[in-house]
């Protein structure tokens, strides 16, 4: 029996078109593997109307997607990717204490046993990709030792000086502020008058 034959059944009986709409509602069809084998049975057999009735059931709508399931991706950080796959830690971008030994020892060990040693250390214990100068506050080397010794006293000193402050001197300041500044607006006046 084809679908077409059904749907000839439905027009005739409306009591058994109501049950077989409300039943195609209930499908949800919104993709083509729902269908299974139909689809691909009536493109062989030449059955137009049966492919064309399974294409009219399926959502039109683009934005519904194919039933799936959910994969829970949980966040690997580089911390435990390094541990699993027993990786020693990434290489430091700029120097820190160990970096100058450790390129005392990469040296040694190339003046000892050529490059493959000094690879074979690099890769056990990285040093760090860039060594910039340090004691030259921020500056190119060769610029801040092209300073005069009066000129590098008035540069900024390294360290940040985080200001200790709270919102209740936050406040106490503003208040203060508005309160000097309604004084000031006022002061003109009162002169004015006088």
């Amino acid at each position: 029996m084809r679908l077409t034959d059904n749907i000839t059944e439905f027009i005739i009986n409306p009591v058994i078109f109501m049950t077989a709409v409300h039943t195609l509602d209930k499908a949800q069809l919104i993709n083509e593997i729902q269908l299974g084998n139909q689809l691909g049975h009536a493109v062989e057999q030449g059955r137009r109307s049966d492919f064309a009735l399974m294409l009219a059931l399926l959502s039109p709508d683009f934005l519904e997607n194919t039933p799936v399931d959910h994969i829970d991706n949980k966040p690997v950080t580089d911390s435990q990717l390094r541990g699993y796959f027993e990786l020693q830690d990434s290489r430091p971008l700029t120097t820190s204490e160990f970096c100058y030994e450790r390129g005392a020892v990469q040296a040694e060990a190339f003046h000892q046993g050529g490059l493959a040693s000094c690879r074979l250390m690099d890769g056990l214990q990285p040093i760090a990709l860039t060594f910039p100068p340090q004691d030259t506050k921020g500056m190119p080397e060769e610029l801040y030792h092209n300073l005069s010794g009066h000129e590098r006293r008035k540069l900024p000193p390294t360290e940040i000086i985080v200001p200790e402050s709270s919102p209740q001197r936050l406040y106490g300041a503003l208040v203060q502020a508005k309160r000097f500044a309604e004084m000031q607006a006022q002061a003109p006046q009162i002169y004015a008058t006088a």
